[in-house]
Order: C-alpha cells, then sequence, then structure tokens
C-alpha cells in the first residue's frame, strides 16, 4: 500500500490544497497530511482542519488525527456478485 504524504501551512486549506488531495487519491488509498506550526498547534483547530478537508472530499472519506499528523483514508467500494443456482 502506498502512502503519500502532503504538508498543510499558513494558507490553510485551499482550492488548490484540495484539488491536490484529489489527485494523491488516485494513486493511493492513504494520505498523511502534516500540519506545520505555522497553520496551527491548537488541537480543536486541527481537528476542525480535519472535518474541513473530509466534507469537501465527500463521503467515500474517513479521517484520523495522531499528534499533529491528519490521516486520510479513501474507502473503495467493492461490489460482490451473487452466484444464480
Amino acid at each position: 500500500m502506498l502512502i503519500r504524504q502532503m504538508q498543510l501551512g499558513k494558507q490553510g486549506i485551499t482550492e488548490n490544497f484540495i484539488n491536490s488531495l484529489k489527485n494523491q487519491f488516485k494513486n493511493s488509498q492513504v494520505i498523511k497530511v502534516y500540519v506545520l506550526k505555522s497553520a496551527s498547534r491548537d488541537r480543536k483547530e486541527i481537528i476542525m482542519f480535519k472535518d474541513d478537508i473530509l466534507e469537501k472530499l465527500g463521503k467515500n472519506f474517513t479521517g484520523r488525527i495522531i499528534g499533529f499528523t491528519i490521516i486520510l483514508r479513501k474507502w473503495r467500494l467493492t461490489f460482490v456478485r451473487g452466484k444464480n443456482n
């Protein structure tokens, strides 16, 4: 499994940042977003960043916070076809 890494800086969550995330998710299922000091060191703000990113990405994504890192995961839906007896 390929894990990509990105940094969230003082500009915060911009349209370009979201577009970059979407492009990265085309090739991987997990992305680690490191929140730099220039963005925030407040836990509540990091939670708000995570929620904002997930809202803009869509419903097939989940997120988790570990320290100052937001771990984003894309869930792929798989369908199992039943056998016709």
